[in-house]
C-alpha cells in the first residue's frame, strides 16, 4: 500500500476550510462593498450622462403602455417651471442637506393621527427615487433612498438634482419630464412657459396617473392657481437662488402662440376631462411648509389649444397611483 506523500507546505501557510457561517459573512461582506461601490459609480455616471431609463418607465413598457420622454437642459428650462416645483414640492430645496426634518416629523404626527397619508420628501429624495429606484417598497426602500439622496447631494449639487427630477417625473400616465408633458398638454415645449402652465404640470406631481393637467376644472386647476401665486414668492425670496449660482438664467420667454394639435403620447386614452376624487389615503391639500401667506389667488389665464379630447366615459382611470 503507497504510503500518502507528507506536504512539504509548513503548518501556518495551510489554508483552513472556512465554516459556513464564516463563507456567508465573507460573501453578505462582499456584497456591501460591491453595493456601496456600484451606487457611487453609478451616482458618478449621471452627474455628466442624462439617465437613460427609470425602473418606472420600464414599468409602463412592461404594461404595454409604452414612455415619452425629451430631455432638456436646465439652462433652457422655463424658470417659472423650477420655481413651480420648489413652490409645489420643497420649498426649502435650497437650504436642506436632502432631507427636511421638520416636514418628516410634520408627516409622522399626521400620519400617526390618522389623517390622510403625507410624505414628508424633499426634491433630493424623489429624484433619488425617480432616478435609481422604485415605487413602494416601504422602509427597505427608504433606507436605500436615504443613502442615493446622500450621494446627489454631495456628488451632484442642486443644479443637477433639479435638473434630473425636471426631466425624470412623471407628469403623466407614459410620460416623464417636464418637457414631454409640456408638449403633450400645451403644445410646445418647456423653454417658455407661463406661470399657469407650469403650475398645473406641478400640481400633477404628486400622483401623474390621477391628476389631469388638461382638467378645466376640479382640484389641479385649484391647486394650480394657488401653486402660480406662490412662484412668485419664490422669485421674490430667492428660494431659487442655487439652481443658478454661478450660472445665467434662462431669459424670460413668453409661450409661444400654437396653432398645431398638442402631439398624443401614451396613456392619453386613460385621461378623462375631469380628474376622479382623490384616493382615501392621500393627502390633497398643499404642503404647510410650502404655503406662503397672505398670497391672492391669481385669475385664471386662457389657455391656447391646450385641451386634448377626452375619452368616451367607458374607459375611466384605472392606473394606481404613485408609491410613497
Amino acid at each position: 500500500m503507497a504510503r500518502r506523500r507528507k506536504s512539504t507546505i509548513p503548518q501556518y501557510k495551510r489554508r483552513r476550510a472556512r465554516s459556513w457561517p464564516r463563507r456567508i459573512f465573507g460573501w453578505m461582506v462582499k456584497l456591501v462593498v460591491a453595493f456601496f461601490a456600484i451606487s457611487i459609480l453609478w451616482v458618478l455616471a449621471y452627474r455628466f450622462v442624462p439617465p437613460p431609463i427609470t425602473i418606472t418607465m420600464i414599468g409602463d413598457v412592461f404594461a404595454g403602455r409604452g414612455f415619452d420622454k425629451d430631455w432638456m437642459p436646465i439652462s433652457q428650462i422655463d424658470r417659472d417651471m423650477v420655481r413651480a416645483a420648489i413652490a409645489a414640492e420643497d420649498s426649502k430645496f435650497c437650504t436642506h442637506n436632502g432631507f427636511d426634518f421638520e416636514a418628516i416629523e410634520d408627516a409622522m404626527k399626521r400620519n400617526a393621527s390618522g389623517g390622510r397619508i403625507r410624505g414628508g420628501s424633499t426634491i433630493s429624495q424623489q429624484t433619488a427615487k425617480t432616478t435609481f429606484l422604485w415605487n413602494g417598497g416601504g422602509y427597505a426602500r427608504k433606507g436605500v433612498e436615504a443613502w442615493f439622496t446622500f450621494l446627489i447631494e454631495n456628488l451632484w449639487g442642486k443644479r443637477r438634482i433639479m435638473e434630473v427630477y425636471l426631466n425624470n417625473a412623471e407628469t403623466g400616465i407614459g410620460t416623464y419630464g417636464v418637457n414631454a408633458g409640456s408638449q403633450r398638454y400645451y403644445g410646445h415645449d418647456a423653454s417658455a412657459m407661463s406661470a399657469t402652465e407650469a403650475a398645473r404640470i406641478a400640481a400633477v406631481l404628486p400622483l401623474p396617473k390621477k391628476r389631469g393637467v388638461v382638467a378645466p376644472k376640479g382640484f389641479t386647476r385649484r391647486y394650480g392657481n394657488t401653486i402660480a401665486a406662490r412662484i412668485n414668492v419664490v422669485g421674490r425670496d430667492g428660494l431659487d437662488a442655487c439652481i443658478y449660482e454661478g450660472a445665467t438664467a434662462p431669459v424670460d420667454k413668453a409661450p409661444p402662440a400654437v396653432t398645431a394639435k398638442p402631439r398624443p403620447l401614451p396613456g392619453e386614452e386613460y385621461e378623462t376631462a375631469k380628474p376622479p376624487p382623490p384616493e382615501a389615503d392621500v393627502d390633497e391639500s398643499a404642503p404647510a411648509a410650502t404655503e406662503p401667506t397672505n398670497v391672492p389667488e391669481p385669475a385664471p389665464q386662457p389657455q391656447q389649444n391646450t385641451t386634448e379630447a377626452a375619452p368616451p366615459p367607458s374607459k375611466p382611470v384605472t392606473e394606481p397611483q404613485n408609491g410613497a
